[in-house]
């Protein structure tokens, strides 16, 4: 059921989503400064291409530095990737075949502001590794 959801989610708005993680990614890695944010914007890319079946746990080894930086990230790339998890969320809601499918967008949009200190882990599995 999660490969079935995960192609059609592929193709209505997972495609779109995951390239402009990428695009925030490539922009964040010009600077030296950016690259750990262009690395949690991979990361994240990945994790909206293909998101049924995974799921995002707090690191408890995380500490201020993650707190800062997500300040950072919610100012320099968060606010724009959250503006497009809602608009797609809202065009894939008018429909009702669309609505688990605008429901999964609405619960990218806490990663999308605050990506840093969290971890993607399978649903099979939903605890951080690192305890």
């Amino acid at each position: 059921m999660k490969t079935i959801l995960n192609v059609i989610w592929l193709v209505l708005s997972g495609f779109w989503l995951c390239l402009g993680y990428l695009l925030a990614g490539v922009l964040l890695c010009i600077t030296v400064i950016g690259i750990p944010f262009g690395i949690a914007a991979f990361r994240i890319g990945i994790y909206a291409l293909w998101p049924f079946g995974y799921t995002t746990v707090e690191r408890r080894d995380a500490g201020a530095p993650s707190c800062v930086g997500n300040v950072l990230w919610l100012v320099l790339a968060g606010w724009w990737l959250a503006i497009g998890h809602i608009v797609t969320g809202i065009a894939l809601c008018v429909t009702i075949i669309g609505i688990p499918f605008g429901i999964a967008n609405f619960k990218l949009i806490p990663v999308s502001l605050f990506p840093l200190g969290r971890e993607i882990v399978s649903t099979d599995r939903p605890f951080a590794s690192s305890w």
